[in-house]
């Protein structure tokens, strides 16, 4: 379970990350990819950020995460001009895809296919 401490900074983390991916992402992974932060887990002892991503009008995540993970050390001293106010040590960074929007489009897709092919089971309402 995370403590306060914890959450607090990996909020600060989240919003301050967001900023940099936004000033900085297009030069790394183009300004046709729409990255954004959905969550940040900070390790217990505030050393290791762990940042989930979604990434929208690119069909190769990994490839922009591998692109990030390349310039991670530029992302990180901005980083840390940004929050070197709110924190004694600049966390190291990694990144990673949260799938929980594509499944679930995945899962509402599959269930218009199920319901469309009558295949829902019967409701109290039908009988």
């Amino acid at each position: 379970m995370e403590t306060k401490r914890q959450k607090q900074v990996a909020e600060v983390v989240k919003r301050n990350i967001g900023i940099v991916l936004q000033q900085e992402g297009s030069y790394i992974y183009g300004a046709s990819t729409l990255v954004t932060v959905t969550s940040v887990k900070m390790s217990p002892d505030f050393n290791i950020a762990k940042i989930y991503l979604s990434v929208y009008n690119n069909d190769d995540k990994e490839g922009v995460i591998e692109e990030l993970d390349a310039n991670v050390h530029r992302l990180r001293q901005s980083l840390a001009h940004r929050i070197k106010k709110h924190v004694r040590r600049i966390p190291e960074i990694q990144f990673y895809i949260d799938e929980t929007l594509d499944e679930m489009y995945r899962l509402n897709n599959l269930f218009k296919d199920l319901e469309k092919n009558n295949q829902m089971g019967s409701s109290k309402d039908e009988e």
